[in-house]
């Protein structure tokens, strides 16, 4: 239910860089990098909207209390990616902008008719995804020389784990996921900062054998 103009084109991309560890040219890096933070930011406008509507959508006082947790976090996301985007010099997309308001605030409409399954369901895969997103993004800028956004990134990686993971319980506990299959887990929250950390020595390692 979220996100879903974060999603569109470049996912394939993303998944490629982050399974295959790819490092671009800084300038090519810099370039996708804020490609990339430019559709995470509309992406957490769409975001926030959507998860205004979803939290006035549930009955449970608890549910609604954690969504809205959920809302202000990706409210304070957006603020670092713009903060991130001024810094390299980018604006974000007008257009875009106007789409993801658009896009969130129907899919914030839709979760009071959809029941309590779908919005939780479609909020947990598209997070899911979102991980990802801050995981290359964090590789991006390390790749671009931006040293100083990886750790930000990193952590927002982990908060959309948590996301995923709340919207995952959810989904789970719920009789139509005996019928309905789950998006893929996530690796454990560790890995995200393991799997980076296990990237740069071994490219290390590699050009140092190739100068020998």
């Amino acid at each position: 239910m979220v996100r879903t103009v974060r999603i569109v084109g470049g996912l394939l991309w993303l998944r490629t860089l982050q399974s295959r560890r790819l490092r671009l040219h800084p300038n090519r890096s810099r370039e996708r990098l804020i490609a990339l933070l430019r559709l995470a930011y509309s992406g957490e406008l769409a975001a926030a909207h959507a998860y205004r509507g979803h939290a006035a959508s549930v009955a449970d006082a608890e549910e609604r209390e954690k969504i809205r947790v959920i809302e202000g976090e990706e409210w304070h996301h957006r603020r670092v990616v713009g903060e991130i985007l001024a810094e390299l010099g980018a604006r974000p997309s007008r257009a875009r902008e106007l789409r993801a308001a658009v896009i969130g605030r129907t899919l914030g409409l839709a979760c009071r008719v959809s029941g309590w399954f779908a919005p939780m369901y479609g909020a947990g895969r598209l997070e899911s995804r979102n991980v990802i997103e801050y995981e290359t993004a964090a590789r991006l800028a390390r790749d671009a020389g931006c040293e100083r956004f990886v750790e930000c990134l990193l952590t927002m990686a982990e908060v959309e784990w948590e996301h995923e993971r709340y919207f995952r319980l959810k989904a789970e506990s719920h009789a139509l996921a005996r019928w309905v299959r789950l998006w893929p887990a996530p690796p454990p929250r560790p890995a995200i900062r393991a799997s980076f950390a296990e990237d740069f020595p071994r490219e290390l390692r590699a050009a140092a054998t190739t100068r020998s």
